[in-house]
């Protein structure tokens, strides 16, 4: 499979606790570089890197990150801030409780407040399929859908497991046409890009993809 088309739908990642500033504007460059779809840094270094890189780099960040149990009124602050700061697409993670507790009126209002608030931005929500049931995962689907997000987003990398290909098959059953997939979580090797690609994801979020298509080992995590 083609490199540049791979990496076309890469958001190059990195969202580490101890990433540093020269961590994160390596990624930057490189996103610019490799033309990868975006780079995904952390919240605080969103206006730094817009304001270093500026229109050459397409800024991917993430809110409710990465364990989503924080209030609603505190991850549309997040939202309005990252694009005030001049994010251009925005990875928020769900209330994970609340789909346990099997709110979902509570999730759905809150992935619609997120949208209105990052208006025409891009807005992928991150389900974390491993703590979640068939089930759960397919009413998440629906929920996803009738929001009007933009994607929905396999894990946050920090948890039990990441992305899965039985998980892509099972999106497309039940997602709403126009609704795109991203992958993350777990996704190292030029073989797992490859088939992911093949599954008809539109998005990879990792920190390895340029390292496995450039004949290195994949790093593990984000």
């Amino acid at each position: 499979m083609n490199k540049t088309n791979v990496l076309s739908k890469v958001d190059h990642t990195i969202l580490s606790p101890t990433a540093t500033r020269e961590d994160v504007e390596r990624i930057c460059q490189e996103s610019i570089t490799y033309q990868t779809a975006s780079a995904c840094i952390p919240p605080c270094y969103v206006m730094d890197m817009k304001t270093k890189f500026g229109e050459k780099l397409t800024i991917t960040t993430v809110i409710g990150f990465p364990l989503g149990y924080m209030t609603t009124a505190a991850k549309v602050a997040e939202a309005k801030q990252a694009v005030a700061d001049g994010a251009d697409e925005i990875d928020m993670v769900i209330n994970v409780s609340a789909v346990k507790s099997g709110e979902f009126d509570r999730v759905q209002s809150e992935i619609e407040r997120v949208k209105a608030a990052v208006g025409s931005h891009i807005l992928k929500v991150i389900i974390e399929t491993s703590y979640l049931t068939e089930d759960e995962k397919i009413e998440m689907c629906k929920i996803v859908s009738h929001a009007g997000a933009d994607f929905i987003k396999t894990s946050t990398g920090f948890s039990d497991a990441g992305a899965s290909l039985a998980d892509i098959a099972l999106f497309k059953q039940h997602l709403s046409d126009g609704v795109l997939i991203k992958a993350s979580g777990g996704i190292r090797s030029k073989a797992d890009f490859e088939a992911f690609v093949e599954a008809g994801v539109a998005r990879i979020g990792a920190s390895s993809a340029i390292s496995a298509f450039n004949g290195k080992e994949g790093h593990a995590g984000y």
